[in-house]
């Protein structure tokens, strides 16, 4: 969608004009795929790294426009947020050392960019999800300001008439509502393209769907989300609740997500696969077109670029989505992973697209027809078993229930080896990523390292120092260029994050114990008593600050009979002075010393992030 000048389909000239387009272009292909006018062997790969810009404090950047520009490379472009860049790398033959020379471009472009990042105090990070991402940077003034992301997030808000509601559980739990698409930023993928048949799309597109849970289970990178231990992959969770489109799952239009795994086997041709999505989702956005459609543009010998085919299709996000595309004039079709997240170094996506590639071109002839051997809930099932819980998911494969270890190292290793051996491949090339991945398989992924390492930090910093400290560490080790299954948790005396000046968020604690203004005043008391605190937040209906009960508040009553009788509401200050996470941590000492307090409640807006007390210091 990037390539698109778009603008909204908010009038009778415009949607004509779309579907028209539209129509004609599933036509076109259909023509294309009847002439056999598409590329065949030798495939080609190709691939997009999504990556994160971080400032001096680990947290999200908002000069990633400003770092574009000073970019000289064109591979480089923008994403949906104002702390994301991606780049696109170059298809190349499938074959020899397709894979190290892939490496060695997406090594130099990284170099480059962060080069760039640094002059503005800017680091690039490769993972997932940003550990330091919170509410404050899922905002809109954090968006890239560009018209193709705003009007795709007012098309999805005109959609669904109603705000998004975020929800996922795991270890902990997130519950967030939200009234923009700005979620998705979260996201960062690797995105690796293969080159296929066409008339051997339906089981070729079956077989990349079975395999996509074992696959993503040694992938897996994005285990938090704003401090919270979620999914092993929590993208998956999170980019399908980002951009869903959907209102209620029981309204018959787009009952299936935007993101998602799908709902079926693929049937029949590529045009047929198409037409499912134009059939199951609303078209969101237009653009300019060529003066000739795609069907005159045959009939002059062009192959056509299937402008509003394409639009459609970047606005639909299956893990593995169906891409059409151009090669020197000429169609081809490939395959789009979108599972595999970012990082945590190059060498591990890499080897991961190696892995895939080969398991892809390695399937023996007894998988042929995937859709006769295995029923698709169970496929689907290992997909989300695998996002839940990584290299402990349990599959259901070839009629019984295999430990993950046990499945990719006994049965797709060896079919990774053979894959990538008929692409011809260079031997070193596959033995050098695929050993990467035999020994992630023995060792740990990036999620399980990364889960480990902030437990450990955690005992001994609160949770905004904690994921600052984790953010480092994984810069610090994913451009030593060696692989996380050789990572190692960080030792008390190494922590990176070492800031020349404190703020609030560094010492606030985020774990309040909060009252409401109808509460008991005993009942409060209690509460203060049983966990030996002094300071008790208290919210209105809304959730909003509205108040603060010091102990010194409750001495009166505390131990008479008329504290059964009082409500926080008559004992609660409301005239409170607050301070804001980004203060620095002197300035708020100064602010408590003023005024004689040994507590300033951490807000944004109406909104309690934080408390700050004097034992905090």
């Amino acid at each position: 969608m990037g390539t698109f000048t778009v603008k909204p389909l908010n009038s009778p000239e415009v949607r004509e004009r779309y579907f028209k387009r539209l129509l004609t272009d599933i036509e076109a292909l259909e023509r294309m795929l009847q002439s056999e006018a598409f590329l065949r062997a030798p495939y080609h790969i190709g691939a997009e790294q999504e990556f994160c810009l971080v400032n001096r404090q680990w947290e999200p950047s908002d000069q990633a426009p400003e770092i574009l520009k000073d970019i000289p490379d064109p591979h480089f472009t923008s994403e949906l947020t104002r702390y994301n860049l991606e780049i696109n790398l170059d298809p190349r033959k499938l074959g020899g050392t397709c894979f190290s020379e892939m490496h060695e471009q997406l090594n130099s472009l990284l170099d480059l960019g962060q080069a760039s990042a640094e002059k503005y105090g800017n680091n690039i990070i490769l993972t997932g999800i940003l550990p330091t991402i919170s509410t404050r940077h899922l905002r809109e003034e954090y968006m890239t300001p560009l018209d193709r992301y705003r009007i795709l997030n007012e098309s999805i808000k005109a959609i669904r008439a109603a705000d998004l509601e975020l929800h996922i559980k795991g270890v902990d739990e997130v519950n967030l509502h939200h009234d923009s698409i700005m979620y998705e930023g979260c996201n960062t993928s690797f995105q690796a393209h293969l080159q296929i048949d066409p008339e051997h799309f339906a089981d070729t597109y079956n077989w990349a769907q079975a395999i996509a849970g074992p696959l993503l289970s040694i992938c897996a990178n994005s285990p938090m989300l704003m401090g919270r231990e979620l999914w092993e992959e929590t993208r998956i969770a999170l980019f399908t609740q980002s951009v869903d489109t959907r209102r209620s799952t029981f309204l018959l239009n787009e009952r299936e997500p935007r993101v998602g795994f799908g709902f079926s086997w693929a049937k029949g041709s590529p045009a047929d696969f198409y037409k499912e999505n134009i059939l199951r989702f609303r078209s969101l956005i237009s653009t300019a077109f060529e003066a000739l459609d795609s069907l005159q543009q045959l009939d002059q010998g062009i192959f056509p670029k299937l402008t509003a085919l394409n639009l459609l299709n970047g606005t639909v996000y299956p893990w593995n989505r169906l891409c059409y595309g151009l090669t020197d004039g000429r169609p081809h079709l490939r395959l789009e992973n979108r599972y595999m997240p970012s990082g945590p170094t190059t060498s591990d996506e890499i080897a991961n697209f190696a892995f895939w590639t080969g398991i892809m071109l390695g399937r023996p002839k007894a998988w042929e027809n995937i859709h006769e051997k295995m029923d698709f809930r169970d496929a689907k099932k290992n997909f989300l078993n695998a996002a839940r819980y990584g290299m402990a998911a349990q599959f259901h494969w070839d009629g019984r229930i295999v430990p993950t270890r046990e499945l990719l190292l006994d049965f797709f290793l060896p079919i990774a080896y053979q894959g990538l051996d008929r692409a011809r491949v260079a031997k070193a090339d596959a033995e050098r990523y695929l050993k990467i991945i035999e020994n992630r398989i023995h060792s740990h992924n990036g999620a399980e390292w990364m889960v480990q390492t902030y437990r450990e930090l955690r005992k001994t910093h609160n949770a905004p120092v904690a994921v600052r400290q984790l953010t480092a560490c994984l810069f610090n080790r994913s451009f030593k260029g060696y692989p996380v299954d050789a990572w190692k948790t960080p030792s008390r005396s190494e922590r990176p994050y070492k800031p020349k000046q404190l703020r609030v968020g560094d010492r606030m604690s985020t774990r309040v114990i909060t009252a409401q203004e109808d509460d008991s005043a005993a009942l409060v008391v209690q509460m203060m008593k049983w966990k030996d605190i002094h300071h008790v937040p208290v919210l209105n209906m809304a959730n909003e600050l509205s108040g603060l009960i010091s102990w010194s508040d409750v001495i009166p009553i505390a131990d008479g009979p008329e504290i059964y009788h009082t409500g926080i509401r008559q004992l609660m200050k409301s005239q409170l002075i607050t301070t804001s996470r980004d203060q620095p941590l002197k300035e708020a000492r100064a602010l408590m010393a003023e005024h004689g307090i040994n507590c300033l409640p951490v807000v944004e807006g109406d909104t309690l992030v934080g408390i700050l007390t004097s034992n905090d210091f």
